[in-house]
């Protein structure tokens, strides 16, 4: 509370002593409706299949701070709420048994705060579900301080769980809700601050409202960018502490174009079912084998998969193949590198044994292309988690894919984009880039981070939720990603813009005759089941998972499967803290379908 006090002081606005207002009492009401669907998994496409089937939701809830003083000191900014859920979908009112409000709490984030809202409840056919909203408020397009503070993106899971592990529930419902103008009035009209006494307090009221607007201002007011200092490194580069009980071996081989590429060997105990793993563009086989965390590689080897590998490709930072100016494609990932490694892998393991294969990012797009193209075979099951064959980016990643590359090469003379410019010394085009991204994104110190968010993606940040990453992994960015070269994003823009389809780049060039134009044309013809895995979150390929499960269903049903992680984005579903618990058990309980004891 001091430094609360301290912080006002100094912007010369009066803040009443915390003793003053323990007995304060604050109380408004809100109405919130839109829409909802029970089928769809992310928000919005939840809000719009609800709208057009006439499934309205309604939150009626009255929110409560019964010590202002404490609410204003401590970190959570806790209320509870009161009222009710109406939603056709969900039987019809629902009453609220109990229910927590967090008005923008503390948080690492620097320009991002959350107005939380849950509640458990019961339906008229006494089921107990529970409803989580978040309004994200976050200054990341113009004038939308509005539509911020009003926008409550909704999940109603069945069940009381625990909040802290939605991504273990099962959600019955998404959508989004919003208060509108006349709505908004009416919260302010009836605002009402009490004393011990019952009568209205108007230094409650002031400090109510200093703390909104002070909020609000740290979120939407200008603010210079924090500069960057050299983190300590507390694991070394490419560091295999994080793995125990394991005999590890590195395994390079020749692609056919003549690039050396790198398998890992983690064996435990002789095993019929390999998994191997494949990290995503500008990332290595590193992110799976973190120290800070139960890692992937760890898990499945505690999970009696007694030998794991894992493939660093053309596209890893532990190469320097993405650090000069090339032509690479997609299609030379799958058309060499995939196929190359499964070739070394069976090698080493024979032609009988099952192999599994875990796939993020391009090495999940990559590795379906070569599925489908037909450039490997013999896969048993295969999890690709944030994109495969339909690739969907946000619509400012859409502008960036359009303009960057031809911007790079003719304008600013690039040859790839690395998010380590900003700690550089001395002054360059690309360090003047970084110090630019900088600016736009303010919302931690990090400037890899600002880097990452401006070379993928849309967001703030765009490629994780800050909330599921440790302080260390968040300081070890530089470690965790390289540089990537700026052609690799013409490919997705020719996908992109080519029906959201995984096509062939270069259509006329002989190199890549074995490859289908369309990698989507063979999809009934390959049996390998695949779980497509994404974050709600996802502000890098979107919804593409979605859309990709969309079309297998129409074109085999039932042989494919989709799992969307709510709370998570992109790179945290392998990177975050929680993994282990929230996201590895639904990759286990898969592999473990088609397995064989």
């Amino acid at each position: 509370m001091h430094d609360l006090q301290a912080k006002k002081a100094a912007s010369g606005r009066a803040v009443p002593a915390s003793g003053e207002l323990h007995d304060v009492r604050i109380r408004f009401a809100e109405v919130m409706k839109g829409y909802v669907s029970a089928e769809a998994t992310t928000f919005s496409d939840g809000h719009d299949d609800g709208k057009a089937a006439g499934h309205a939701l309604a939150l009626h809830v009255t929110v409560a701070i019964e010590d202002l003083g404490a609410f204003l000191s401590q970190a959570e900014h806790a209320g509870t709420l009161s009222g009710h859920v109406d939603c056709a979908l969900l039987g019809g009112v629902c009453p609220v048994q109990a229910g927590t409000f967090r008005l923008m709490p503390d948080t690492a984030d620097r320009d991002r705060k959350v107005m939380y809202y849950q509640v458990y409840c019961t339906t008229p056919r006494g089921e107990p579900i529970t409803f989580i909203g978040n309004k994200q408020v976050q200054h990341d397009a113009p004038l939308d301080t509005w539509k911020d503070t009003t926008t409550l993106f909704v999940n109603v899971f069945h069940g009381h769980i625990d909040p802290s592990e939605q991504s273990q529930g099962k959600l019955w419902v998404t959508g989004i809700i919003s208060l509108g103008l006349m709505d908004f009035m009416q919260v302010l009209r009836g605002l009402r601050a009490t004393d011990a006494d019952g009568a209205t307090s108007v230094a409650g009221l002031l400090a109510f409202g200093r703390f909104f607007a002070g909020k609000l201002w740290d979120v939407y007011g200008p603010h210079l960018p924090p500069a960057p200092s050299q983190p300590q490194r507390r694991y070394a580069r490419f560091t295999t502490e994080g793995i125990t009980g394991a005999e590890i071996s590195t395994h390079p081989f020749l692609t056919a174009d003549g690039l050396r590429l790198e398998l890992t060997r983690f064996a435990r105990t002789p095993c019929d079912d390999v998994v191997l793993i494949v990290h995503g563009l500008t990332s290595s086989s590193d992110m799976f084998i973190m120290p800070e965390h139960q890692n992937l590689v760890q898990t499945l080897l505690d999970e009696g998969y007694g030998e794991v590998w894992t493939l660093d490709y053309r596209g890893s930072c532990r190469f320097p193949y993405n650090l000069a100016r090339t032509s690479y494609t997609f299609d030379d990932i799958a058309l060499f590198d995939h196929p190359a490694a499964l070739h070394e892998l069976r090698r080493h393991i024979g032609p009988q044994r099952r192999v599994h294969v875990i796939a993020h990012c391009v090495g999940a797009l990559t590795m379906a292309m070569s599925l489908f193209g037909r450039t490997v075979g013999g896969i048993s099951s295969a999890i690709l988690n944030s994109v495969a064959l339909t690739p969907y980016v946000p619509k400012w990643s859409q502008y960036k894919l359009a303009i960057g590359p031809w911007a790079s090469d003719y304008l600013l003379g690039i040859d790839y984009y690395n998010p380590g410019w900003r700690r550089e010394r001395g002054w360059s085009i690309g360090k003047l880039l970084a110090v630019s991204a900088d600016f736009v994104h303010q919302e931690c110190d990090s400037p890899e981070c600002h880097m990452l968010s401006f070379m993928w993606g849309s967001g703030r940040p765009a490629l994780f939720n800050h909330a599921n990453m440790l302080p260390v992994t968040h300081e070890r960015l530089g470690d965790l990603f390289g540089g990537v070269g700026v052609h690799y994003y013409r490919h997705i823009h020719r996908m992109v813009t080519s029906g959201h389809r995984a096509v062939k780049f270069d259509l006329d060039n002989l190199r890549y005759a074995a490859l289908p134009d369309d990698y989507t044309s063979r999809v009934a013809d390959i049996s390998t089941p695949i779980l497509l895995m994404q974050g709600q979150d996802n502000r890098v390929f979107a919804d593409s998972n979605i859309r990709c499960h969309e079309m297998l269903e129409r074109i085999v049903p039932g042989r494919h499967r989709l799992h969307v992680v709510p709370g998570y984005g992109h790179q945290d579903i392998f990177m975050g803290k929680d993994v282990a618990n929230d996201v590895f058990p639904h990759l286990i309980s898969f592999l473990r379908e088609h397995s064989h004891d």
